[in-house]
């Protein structure tokens, strides 16, 4: 068995020794221009089309996040770079939703508790009491409920919120009120106090943090994007921030990473930015969790996580 590793930071030392102890035996190779085209299994981020293409002797492709925008954006631009036949797979969790959870937990909580305008109120050095926001009625909405949603819904559900989620399929997750489908999108979207996004990164979600979006939101309401900044409408956020629509924002991803110096959420104090952190791949687990599908391939059994390149995730 021939694994072949490829990540753009250059650093892929740590994850062939992982995969040594995960898969005693195996051979492991780093990618590099002019290889040979004699790999079962590929893991990558972020690869190069060279690597994929005409890569009929792989069985399958894992990439090291959940989120497969970046592959699927290549072989839109390259439709040749990968062989139809050969399947990509994702990350199922690796340890992402617990850290997601917590990220996200934190920012509804400091909108909650207003510890937002109290930050503000303590760099004007005012003293001053700021009303409790109503839990009951301080609706949390999840747009998006797979495996990281899914656990944003329960986790805040667990902290007394009511929540609901949002998704393209039925789903059903107890406690949750759960609604889908484009019909049932606005229904959804009214009286939610706190939006937080976790859809996957496809045509047909690119830019729905839009100005319309935000209008179909209670006055004051706020945002949190943890998915992709491509979701984001920049300037309709800000016009929403500065007309009080939405009240707050917590970003962690956006269109163009790093952020520019010059960019306005930098100096707009309403909006909180993180760099991309919300959810990191942790190495030992996502390769424990790759090296059990690579066994389960090479018994022939079915595997989770194979993306489904119709709908983009």
């Amino acid at each position: 068995m021939h694994i072949q590793i490829y990540t753009p930071d250059g650093k892929p030392q740590p994850w062939l020794d992982g995969f040594a102890q995960a898969l005693p035996g195996a051979r492991l190779s780093v990618w590099a221009q002019g290889a040979a085209h004699d790999a079962d299994y590929a893991v990558v981020w972020q690869p190069p089309a060279d690597m994929l293409r005409g890569r009929t002797d792989l069985r399958a492709v894992f990439n090291l996040g959940a989120g497969v925008d970046a592959i699927l954006g290549l072989l839109a631009q390259s439709p040749d770079a990968l062989p139809e036949s050969v399947p990509i797979v994702r990350l199922d969790d690796a340890g992402m939703a617990s850290q997601m959870s917590e990220y996200v937990t934190h920012a509804v909580l400091r909108f909650f508790r207003r510890l937002d305008e109290y930050e503000r109120l303590q760099q004007a050095k005012i003293w001053r009491f700021l009303k409790p926001f109503d839990r009951d009625a301080f609706v949390v909405g999840v747009l998006g409920l797979g495996v990281l949603g899914t656990h944003i819904a329960r986790t805040l559900a667990g902290f007394g919120f009511p929540v609901r989620g949002w998704s393209r399929s039925a789903k059903s997750v107890e406690g949750i009120d759960c609604r889908a489908g484009a019909d049932a999108l606005p229904g959804f979207l009214a009286g939610t106090r706190v939006l937080i996004n976790v859809l996957p990164l496809t045509a047909d979600t690119e830019n729905v943090l839009d100005a319309a979006l935000f209008d179909q939101l209670e006055a004051g309401a706020y945002l949190v994007n943890v998915a992709r900044g491509k979701h984001l409408v920049e300037d309709d956020l800000l016009a929403a921030v500065a007309r009080g629509q939405i009240a707050g924002a917590a970003l962690d991803v956006f269109r163009t990473e790093p952020l520019p110096a010059d960019h306005p959420f930098w100096t707009e104090p309403r909006i909180r930015i993180t760099p991309h952190i919300s959810a990191l791949t942790l190495r030992e687990v996502s390769i424990a969790q790759i090296a059990r599908k690579i066994r389960a391939l090479e018994a022939g059994e079915p595997i989770a996580g194979i993306v489904d390149l119709q709908r983009g995730y």
